[in-house]
């Protein structure tokens, strides 16, 4: 393995790492706060299932990162290290502004860039799939939500804090176990959906299977889950809407549904924190207007459209700086 290739696969190691800790919050953290599962259980158990996901359910999306982005042979192993720094950088950035944005939507258009800056092709054809996807993907996920909340509330599972007989504590009991479920489904689906993030130029540029890609940043996945994950899982914060348990239970197994429905049904990978916004979306609508911070919603609009062209513009910058600083 050349300098160029060891260099690219400690990158995909190091931000498939630093995605186990990130996304922490978004999948055990409902389950987490309402005491549905302790700390240490809660990361042993997404850790399990994300390197699960990540080895056995990433192919589809592996091989579309691989081959359908941009062209065979057109991202080399210094380039596919200067894709996943670009995204790194990106994505901490604006994470430090606070602006919602998509890992995912972030590396594939840094991943166009770089390509572009090579002189090399990209499937335009296959990321307009993609931005299609990641626009109904929100929205399916708020219709579900709604519906789904509605069904828990004709069906009685969960009950308000003020009622403290035995059948109330049973429904609440019930919606923990059901929120429980969605929180180790959305882990699975975060480490089928994601990994193609760190991983994906590894089978781009170095032509890697994607059972061993998806394998090594399933393990870096499971290690930063419980390396570092513990800080973030305790940081869960619903600026979307207000939850209760039954709305909590109903978003999160949305999220998880709309997101294995991408992955395994066309290899695509979609935002697992979209596809939780709009389900807790859709949850607040099914309680009235006034549960949903619109605010918020109108920022992560924006964070969808500056999100895609600030990555390709720093992904075909980065790539040309180290072109002229380095030249082949």
């Amino acid at each position: 393995m050349g300098l160029g290739s060891a260099v690219a696969v400690l990158l995909a190691m190091a931000f498939a790492f630093a995605m186990g800790a990130h996304y922490t919050g978004a999948c055990m953290g409902m389950a987490y706060a309402t005491g549905a599962i302790a700390e240490r259980r809660a990361l042993r158990l997404m850790a399990v299932l994300a390197l699960v996901g990540a080895a056995f359910l990433s192919h589809g999306v592996l091989d579309t990162v691989g081959y359908r982005i941009v062209g065979a042979d057109d991202l080399t192993p210094g380039q596919a290290s200067a894709t996943l720094a670009a995204a790194f950088l990106l994505t901490t950035l604006y994470n430090r502004l606070k602006l919602p944005t998509s890992t995912i939507q972030i590396f594939v258009f840094c991943m166009a860039g770089v390509a572009l800056a090579g002189n090399g092709s990209v499937n335009w054809s296959t990321i307009g799939h993609l931005v299609a996807l990641w626009a109904l993907a929100p929205l399916a996920a708020a219709a579900l939500g709604f519906g789904f909340t509605r069904l828990l509330d004709r069906l009685g599972l969960g009950a308000p804090p003020s009622d403290k007989d035995a059948a109330g504590e049973q429904r609440r009991a019930n919606a923990r176990r059901m929120l429980l479920l969605a929180a180790a489904t959305a882990s699975l689906a975060m480490g089928a959906n994601d990994v193609a993030n760190a991983t994906g130029v590894l089978v781009a540029a170095l032509r890697w299977p994607a059972l061993a890609a998806g394998a090594l940043g399933g393990v870096a996945i499971a290690l930063g889950v419980v390396g570092w994950g513990g800080a973030l899982l305790k940081r869960v914060a619903f600026e979307i809407a207000r939850l209760d348990l039954a709305m909590a239970g109903a978003a999160q197994m949305v999220q998880a549904l709309v997101v294995l429905a991408s992955v395994l049904g066309f290899g695509y990978f979609t935002s697992i924190n979209q596809a939780l916004v709009g389900a807790i979306g859709g949850a607040g609508l099914a309680r009235g207007l006034k549960t949903v911070n619109w605010a918020t919603m109108a920022g992560i609009v924006v964070g969808w459209v500056v999100g895609p062209l600030s990555a390709l513009a720093l992904g075909y910058g980065l790539s040309r700086a180290l072109h002229l600083a380095f030249p082949a």
